[in-house]
């Protein structure tokens, strides 16, 4: 039995890494596939660079993402999310809402990227549409992934930073700036994985320079919360925090009722009505995909 750690997935095929240094194209037993790239895993070689994974490691963190009938495991062992934008094309807010949710369960450090900063005519406008999220915090990097990151670097060491946004926003163009083999690993990899023109979907782990990680994911056009519950929804929101606890009813949905301290913060702009209906349709799909999922 081997130990590695998974740093590319596709499908039921994984690429793992072992500690030695060697490359080993692995599958699983029977039609198991809840294995997520930086998993640490056991595997049973079968034959030369070939090997067939038994269990993965207890996890620090996962990120998935699921609806009523189906979950896809994204990243795992990952200690820091960058959500990564753009000033043209367009991105979703809302989408941003999800992934920081997603962070906030797993308790991950969450980092917004805004790229292609240097196109001054979608600047003010992102600015703009971020400006909720750095009013609660959250960090809001500006930069230019085609031709300066320094100011990223600094913060990628010691932390394992897993990519996550729409199509079109630089995540590759970031991870060939970050790490200047990317393209030859890329190569490799997908050589392993035999995965030809399908390559761009497959999840990879690459090893930073000055130590620690990044896995670079496939753009995302949806990110289901449905494993949530309603309450790891609630606090997935921090600026609900010093709220909850706060309502005249303790069964409080935060819908229409009276005394409710979540609507009373968005009425006097304590909470921005647009993280607040972020949070309402997050909530209502989650319930819908319990329905779902039960068969009601």
């Amino acid at each position: 039995m081997r130990r590695g750690t998974i740093v590319a997935s596709f499908g039921r095929q994984f690429d793992v890494l072992d500690h030695e240094g060697q490359r080993w194209l692995c599958v699983t037993r029977g039609k198991r596939i809840d294995f997520a790239c930086g998993d640490r895993v056991e595997f049973k070689p079968t034959s030369d660079g070939y090997g067939v994974i038994q269990r993965a490691e207890a996890r620090d963190s996962l990120l998935h993402r699921s609806d009523a009938f189906r979950q896809k495991l994204l990243a795992a062992n990952v200690s820091q999310i960058l959500i990564v934008v753009a000033t043209e094309p367009s991105f979703s807010d809302e989408l941003i809402s999800r992934c920081l949710c997603a962070a906030e369960h797993q308790h991950l450090k969450a980092r917004i990227l805004l790229n292609k900063a240097d196109i001054q005519a979608g600047l003010a406008d992102a600015r703009l549409r971020l400006a909720m999220f750095t009013a609660l915090g959250y960090d809001v990097i500006e930069l230019s992934a085609q031709n300066d990151v320094s100011v990223l670097a600094p913060l990628l060491v010691g932390e394992t930073s897993v990519l996550v946004g729409q199509s079109g926003m630089g995540k590759s163009t970031l991870t060939n700036a970050l790490i200047p083999d990317a393209n030859a690993a890329t190569r490799e990899i997908s050589e392993a994985l035999d995965t030809g023109k399908h390559t761009t979907t497959a999840t990879r782990r690459y090893t930073l320079p000055d130590g620690g990680a990044l896995i670079d994911s496939p753009g995302l056009q949806a990110f289901g919360l449905a494993h949530l519950s309603e309450d790891d929804l609630l606090h997935g929101f921090r600026e609900f925090a010093p709220l909850l606890g706060h309502c005249r009813f303790r069964n409080c949905q935060h819908d229409a009722e009276p005394g409710c301290a979540l609507l009373a913060a968005v009425a006097d702009g304590r909470i921005a009505e647009r993280r607040f209906n972020h949070y309402r349709l997050l909530k209502h799909e989650i319930q819908n995909a319990k329905r779902l999922s039960q068969g009601w």
